[in-house]
């Protein structure tokens, strides 16, 4: 049964539930040993069970309830939002794009998120907002 709540987290998170997307999307978020393609298999197939660390990861990554996630159960898609790291003070072009965000289908909201990361990554934050 974890197999099949693990595919339906990716495919509510807009990922598809293969092997390969989870490889890479894994471990692009776990700071650990990279996993391998055919440890990922085996957790699609339900074959093995991820490491409490990993399972971890993987609530986080695809915000839903680690125990939900593991063992199943009423907690199904109790979806957290991950801590706000951002000033609540928001201007009103955050409030558009935010609002803009919202309206994108799953697919392209994950897209969005993929390129905000990267230039997030290339980019340091800089202290003043009226960049």
């Amino acid at each position: 049964m974890f197999a099949e709540r693990l595919k339906a987290a990716l495919e509510a998170a807009g990922y598809e539930a293969r092997p390969s997307v989870l490889e890479r999307e894994f471990n692009l978020r776990y700071w650990g040993k990279p996993i391998t393609f055919q440890a990922v298999r085996r957790w699609l197939r339900g074959d093995s069970i991820p490491s409490q660390d990993k399972l971890q990861v993987l609530a986080r990554w695809l915000l839903v309830d680690p125990h939900h996630l593991r063992y199943g159960g009423s907690s199904a898609y109790n979806v957290s939002e991950p801590p706000a790291n951002w000033d609540m003070s928001s201007t009103n072009e955050e409030r558009q794009l935010l609002s803009l965000y919202r309206g994108l289908p799953a697919a392209q909201r994950k897209v969005m998120r993929d390129i905000m990361e990267t230039f997030a990554k290339a980019h340091p934050p800089v202290n003043d907002r009226n960049d």
